[in-house]
């Protein structure tokens, strides 16, 4: 399966997550890949919309591989095992650390252009693009859980098996169309899987905040 761009993916997802609608989700969309992915959804099952910022921890040498990810309610989850495996020290991790915390609050004050919708006993539904090592899902889970939410879902168009494993310890409902036995990048299940902008992100959020549900 190749998903023509991340709307198409989203409305894939919309269409098995159908059956949250009565529950009123909130749906978060984790920025800038996952927003369009997210208001698919949103557009489908109904609910609220909003982001959840989360910032991915690239290896200094390989920045696509995670080696753990960061939320703004100072939360980190870390993936020992890409740390053993590439090397990482503890300078290289903080110096990279302080860096993606200058860019999520960098991305706080462009993406949120209203206070975060409250998560408490809410059904809450958190959407990327796609999990290839699952880093930035499962902070994005850590930071939901310490808002008391009813219930965590996790939807992704396509992930690694490695990933949703981990994922599927972290939430209460995991839903992935397309889980290949070797996910060589997320990108590889996109035709169109260019970077959005800040521009895009804060438009398409902008038009569903004005669309009637």
């Amino acid at each position: 399966m190749i998903y023509p761009d991340r709307g198409a993916a989203g409305r894939t997802l919309g269409d098995r997550l159908e059956h949250l609608r009565a529950a009123d989700p909130l749906v978060l969309g984790l920025p800038r890949g996952g927003v369009p992915v997210a208001v698919a959804v949103w557009e489908l099952i109904g609910g609220d919309l909003d982001v959840l910022l989360v910032r991915k921890l690239g290896v200094p040498w390989q920045p696509e591989l995670a080696m753990g990810a960061i939320g703004e309610d100072g939360v980190r989850v870390l993936n020992r095992d890409v740390m053993l495996h590439t090397g990482v020290t503890a300078e290289q991790l903080s110096a990279v650390e302080g860096l993606e915390r200058t860019e999520l609050e960098r991305r706080r004050r462009v993406l949120r252009a209203e206070p975060p919708i409250p998560l408490k006993d809410r059904t809450v539904v958190i959407v990327d693009d796609g999990m290839a090592t699952g880093a930035t899902v499962a902070v994005g889970c850590e930071i939901a859980r310490q808002h008391e939410p009813r219930r965590v879902v996790v939807a992704v168009p396509v992930s690694s098996v490695e990933a949703l494993h981990r994922i599927r310890a972290l939430a209460d409902e995991v839903v992935c169309p397309l889980v290949p036995r070797a996910l060589g990048g997320v990108g590889g299940a996109y035709r169109d899987f260019h970077q959005l902008s800040d521009e895009e992100v804060v438009g398409l959020l902008a038009g569903a905040r004005r669309e009637p549900q």
